[in-house]
């Protein structure tokens, strides 16, 4: 009975709802999960920002603000800091170089050490005069032609400009010197892997091939980077007579100090 009394025209759809009203709102549930995940991602960076600041406290009360070398800190290097925006790739890159130097001086090593067990004639000279590049050259080119261009880009003063070009210079000629590999030179370049090759003595010659690609790829790098430094040197307006007001007016101190 209750079927025939019905409004036969009576939708079943919620068709008196206003379409205009604002839709429900998102499950509270899904907000406050996504909350507890921020904090969460929050609370995880200030500890990690706390303990970096810890150990950087407890650098600089061991070390003062010297972050390089790692192990034993003696200078503040910091590219990030240290150097203007416009010139840190240019840096970066001669760093990079730097660090190429020091794997090529070490693998130079080894293979003058395979020479010596290889039977050749000058290969205790070759070995020795091997190990002693790894620290004299390793330090030498550090502080003779990086670290002045470190501070020539960071200062912007001229006589860092001619320290880098003088002993750079020497440095490219000291790589061909490198390449070449003549024997009791301590260098494992290409005269001394050719013989390798020829001797059958493969360990030997593919060390000294990497050590060879190793001091072509960082001459050629820094023979590209010379040419830019010395392009910027001329265009910044730096000259000889700058140079020498510079040392005279601040002296050798001047490389060691952050001004």
């Amino acid at each position: 009975m209750s079927q025939l009394t019905e409004n036969p025209f009576a939708s079943t759809h919620s068709l008196d709802r206003n379409p205009f009203d604002d839709p429900a709102a998102p499950s509270t549930d899904f907000a406050a999960d996504a909350r507890a995940a921020q904090l969460a991602q929050r609370e995880r960076d200030l500890e990690r920002r706390e303990q970096e600041l810890n150990q950087r406290a407890e650098q600089i009360r061991t070390h003062g603000s010297n972050n390089w070398p790692f192990f034993f800190p003696l200078i503040l290097h910091s590219i990030q800091d240290e150097i203007p925006a416009d010139s840190r790739p240019l840096v970066t890159r001669l760093y990079q170089l730097w660090l190429v130097l020091l794997g090529t001086l070490i693998i130079n090593a080894i293979a003058c050490l395979f020479l010596l067990l290889a039977g050749t004639s000058d290969g205790g000279k070759d070995f020795g005069a091997s190990m002693g590049y790894i620290f004299v050259i390793g330090a030498l080119s550090f502080l003779l032609w990086y670290r002045p261009i470190y501070n020539g880009y960071m200062k912007e003063q001229a006589l860092y400009y001619y320290l880098y070009f003088f002993f750079g210079g020497f440095h490219l000629l000291f790589s061909i010197y490198m390449i070449i590999g003549i024997p009791s030179t301590g260098s494992a370049g290409l005269i001394q892997t050719i013989q390798m090759f020829a001797r059958g003595s493969l360990a030997a010659a593919i060390l000294g091939l990497i050590a060879t690609i190793g001091w072509i790829v960082q001459g050629l790098g820094n023979a590209f980077y010379y040419r830019q430094i010395w392009s910027h040197h001329t265009a910044a307006g730096h000259t000889v007579d700058k140079a020498r007001a510079e040392l005279a007016s601040h002296g050798a101190k001047a490389y060691f100090s952050r001004n």
